[in-house]
């Protein structure tokens, strides 16, 4: 991203940042976030590298919106399908692909994964206790 572009997409990217810090707690550091989306549908997952182990973060409607702001500030046919994002400090990088290298059209749980070994390796995820009001699925 370089120019005009990052003058217009940097706020707005700085923004999904300034959400997932709120959901986290107030401390990005170590703050890693991967989305997909295509038109009508975005997949998030934040998580934050806490040492022993990488906690996974719920997002919300904010958190929705910030990306959507992102991803609709694109022109159509210039828009990204997925984004890493993540905090080292105080900065932040965001890399993204495009949908000629990868196709989101149905999310597919394992480029996610293969982001977080490729990240993580087998560093121990902790995931939030599933609600009781879920739907369990047979």
């Amino acid at each position: 991203m370089a120019g005009k572009e990052f003058e217009e997409l940097g706020p707005l990217i700085a923004a999904i940042g300034e959400e997932a810090t709120r959901l986290v707690g107030g401390n990005p550091d170590g703050l890693y976030i991967y989305i997909e989306v295509f038109e009508g549908v975005i997949g998030a997952s934040i998580f934050r590298d806490e040492g022993n182990s990488v906690r996974y973060f719920d997002y919300d409607q904010d958190f929705i919106a910030a990306v959507e702001d992102a991803w609709y500030a694109q022109e159509p046919g210039k828009r990204w399908s997925v984004m890493e994002y993540e905090v080292i400090g105080k900065h932040f990088d965001a890399s993204f692909a495009y949908p000629e290298e990868v196709d989101v059209e149905s999310f597919d749980v394992d480029r996610r994964e293969i982001a977080l070994q490729k990240r993580y390796g087998d560093k121990p995820r902790i995931y939030p206790p599933i609600s009781k009001d879920a739907i369990r699925w047979k």
